[in-house]
């Protein structure tokens, strides 16, 4: 499979009202139209505590758009075009806020104190035992019950050499959901010109902490709402996993991917090997592990996945300075979501690469640290960049 490069959109694709003005003054270059970086910004609903939500629309030079909430800093739309230079949405949601309010699926929310499980709730720093919500079976799950995607966040706008970026700031107050340490964070979306979305997060702490952020979008290249999306393609640029036990929570081993269905070093349709009789599959309904990123160093920006829908030519790849991403086939929307077009979400009508520490991490002194001390930044980035054959 080979790239092409990516292509400019006519202005007859040029579909939301708040671009269509601009498409229409836009000179013509040939069959394609050249488009300025953009970030509008409207009221999206209001909370029943009466505070207001406004949805951020961001677009780049070759017509690609974000869509993003002030709650949770929840990404909506992801708008990026086919083979054929139609743009689609390629990331599942709610189509009201409603639905975000009382979100249980984490669509495209900022996930945070801590990305994924923490057995039992429970942690140990530097002799002291801290007790989280118990959210997710007997476990805490990304963050708790007041976890940065249910927070209002504040926004900033701007402009960058390369494309537009949005500043997302919150403040987690000492002993929020149970974890120590007053925090500020700062997410950053930037929508580059090179359709490529770079989430990068900052975060510092008044007292020794834990933390593992991360963005939880699903992703269907075909398009919302277009069915299962388990039948693309994925590469995993890793040559081992952290297993789990019956709860999903790390064993504490790391084994090889070789020989079983977790290999996703070449690319391969997601339902290949997903029945498999295999007991981390069976247990977790799906895949919804950790891979181990293959790194040179630490902290590195590499190559971490890739996912190609063949029946519309979008491609997906992910870099991350992160040590891991867990890949989750939505195998717990059951019928019970409408999403954001109107159309039920089914068991894998989406996956995810959220990159990420390993869960539950502070258990486990073998794995990379989560720590964060006072006077240190947290300092993360993931970049999203598509294209098509």
């Amino acid at each position: 499979m080979k790239n092409k490069k990516l292509q400019t959109l006519t202005t007859g694709h040029a579909r939301m009202t708040s671009l269509a003005v601009l498409a229409a003054l836009t000179p013509m270059l040939g069959a394609t139209a050249a488009m300025a970086d953009s970030v509008t910004h409207a009221k999206f609903g209001t909370l029943s505590n009466g505070k207001t939500v406004d949805e951020y629309t961001m677009t780049n030079a070759h017509g690609m758009v974000v869509k993003f909430i002030t709650l949770g800093g929840c990404i909506t739309a992801i708008e990026v075009p086919d083979r054929n230079g139609k743009l689609g949405n390629v990331v599942l949601g709610y189509k009201t806020l409603a639905g975000y309010d009382v979100d249980n699926t984490f669509f495209g929310g900022i996930i945070g104190r801590y990305a994924n499980r923490i057995a039992k709730g429970t942690f140990t720093l530097d002799g002291k035992t801290y007790h989280l919500p118990i959210n997710n079976g007997v476990n805490s799950l990304h963050g708790g019950t007041s976890g940065f995607n249910l927070q209002m966040w504040k926004v900033e706008t701007k402009t960058v050499p390369d494309g537009v970026a949005a500043v997302l700031t919150y403040t987690s107050p000492d002993g929020q959901d149970g974890y120590p340490g007053t925090m500020k964070v700062q997410v950053t979306y930037t929508l580059e010109d090179s359709n490529a979305l770079k989430i990068n997060y900052q975060a510092t702490t008044d007292k020794p902490t834990v933390i593992n952020m991360t963005s939880h979008d699903y992703f269907n290249l075909n398009g919302n709402g277009s069915g299962s999306a388990l039948g693309q393609l994925v590469e995993i640029n890793a040559d081992s996993y952290t297993p789990t036990d019956a709860t999903q929570i790390p064993t504490g081993k790391i084994d090889p991917v070789a020989g079983t269905p977790m290999d996703f070093r070449t690319l391969r349709p997601i339902d290949s090997r997903i029945h498999d009789d295999f007991k981390q599959l069976i247990m977790a309904r799906g895949y919804d592990h950790n891979w181990v990123l293959n790194k040179s160093k630490p902290g590195e920006m590499s190559f971490a996945a890739e996912a190609y829908a063949p029946k519309t030519g979008r491609i997906m790849k992910v870099y991350t300075t992160e040590p891991g991403v867990q890949f989750y086939t939505g195998n717990y929307l059951n019928g019970t979501v409408v999403g954001s077009d109107g159309k039920i979400y089914r068991q894998g009508a989406g996956y995810t690469f959220e990159t990420q520490h390993y869960p539950d991490s502070p258990n486990h002194p073998n794995f990379p640290s989560t720590v964060l001390n006072p006077g240190q930044t947290f300092n993360s980035t993931t970049i999203f960049k598509f294209s098509t054959d």
